[in-house]
């Protein structure tokens, strides 16, 4: 009888520490996964468009312009994106570019533009930058601003001033800036979704 009561003494135990320890291991495990969730970081889906650098680089009567930019959350989200230059306030060019959307390209791009400076006068100048995606129905999206101060000294003297320069050119790596003809283009193609979708809507 002794040694039968032993026995089932010790079972006992054994039956006591597994359950014990399966305990401990299963709350381990909980809190572990409680912690990793409370840590998990939600990603970022916003769309943005951020002016990364407004470079200026001064020639003879011409004024020539680095403006970097970042896509956010990746370029994939957008598939063409507008830039609008100011000179002291004044808008002086609109320009839409196509994004590509190739594997090797990253999410960053860069445009240069140049302007005509023959006749603006020496002094300080404000270069501004307006970056957003414009939609069909005419709103814009994603919109940013940024603006750079430049001293300007002419390196040739003008017979007349004038109070804004010309945008010879806008350029950009990697990107392909849509023309004025292809922006009537893709206008006609927007206006003519949209008209299907209400003549579908209507049908509905």
């Amino acid at each position: 009888m002794g040694k039968s009561t032993k026995t089932q003494n010790l079972r006992e135990k054994m039956r006591t520490s597994v359950k014990n320890s399966q305990q401990t291991t299963l709350e381990s495990l909980h809190d572990s996964r409680k912690k990793a969730f409370s840590e998990k970081v939600v990603p970022e889906s916003k769309k943005q468009i951020i002016v990364t650098e407004i470079v200026t680089f001064a020639k003879e009567d011409e004024l020539a312009l680095k403006v970097g930019f970042r896509l956010l959350p990746s370029k994939v989200a957008f598939s063409k994106v507008s830039l609008d230059l100011f000179f002291d306030g004044q808008k002086i060019s609109c320009t839409c570019v196509s994004i590509p959307q190739g594997p090797l390209l990253g999410n960053a791009f860069e445009l240069t533009p140049v302007l005509e400076m023959k006749g603006i006068p020496a002094g300080s100048h404000i270069i501004g930058v307006e970056m957003y995606e414009l939609w069909s129905t005419g709103e814009r999206f994603c919109r940013v601003t940024e603006e750079v101060s430049v001293d300007y000294v002419p390196i040739t003297r003008a017979e007349k001033f004038v109070m804004v320069p010309i945008v010879k050119s806008v350029a950009g790596r990697d990107l392909e800036v849509v023309s004025e003809s292809e922006k009537d283009i893709y206008r006609e193609i927007e206006d003519a979704e949209k008209r299907e979708v209400i003549s579908k809507r209507d049908e509905w």
